[in-house]
């Protein structure tokens, strides 16, 4: 990328294509780090009860006897959340420029990766799910171990995508 061409990316960073692979991107990274949360982690559910899981949250419960329609309503919910979450970390790359500087620096990276994926968990699992469902999360090994996944596996995508053309 030649400096004039590195200098438009790192004014602009959020762009639309930018956003689709960034959000593509996530979801891809955490729903396969879902599954096999779900499959290794007790309490153990097959992928697609996982994704069905997922719609219950806004379209109730008949949703885990809808088969693999209902579970493909989940993988779209789980793609809009990516993407919204995605369009956030952009936003912020766009309006400071000490970010888009810091995820360069592979200790920064991390550390911004740490706090970003646990706040989003902690977001969805405190505020949102329980705003639709009216009860508060269960705490259990699944829960802990999405915690820390969401470090390398939704926030480090953001960042990986966008460290070159954000320097």
């Amino acid at each position: 990328m030649t400096t004039a061409a590195s200098s438009i990316a790192a004014s602009r960073p959020f762009t639309l294509s930018t956003w689709l692979r960034t959000g593509a991107a996530v979801a891809l990274s955490d729903g396969l780090f879902a599954c096999a949360t779900a499959v290794f982690v007790p309490p153990i559910q097959t992928p697609l009860r996982l994704f069905q899981g997922v719609a219950t949250v806004a379209f109730g419960k008949e949703m885990l006897q809808g088969g693999v329609p209902t579970g493909a309503v989940g993988i779209l919910m789980h793609f809009t959340v990516a993407m919204f979450w995605s369009g956030v970390f952009l936003l912020a790359l766009t309006i400071w420029p000490e970010l888009r500087h810091s995820v360069q620096s592979w200790p920064r990276a991390m550390a911004i990766a740490a706090v970003y994926g646990v706040s989003i968990w902690l977001t969805m699992t405190w505020i949102v799910i329980p705003a639709l469902l009216h009860r508060p999360p269960t705490i259990g090994l699944k829960y802990v171990v999405q915690l820390i996944g969401h470090i390398p596996f939704v926030a480090m995508p953001m960042i990986l995508v966008n460290r070159r053309t954000t320097a």
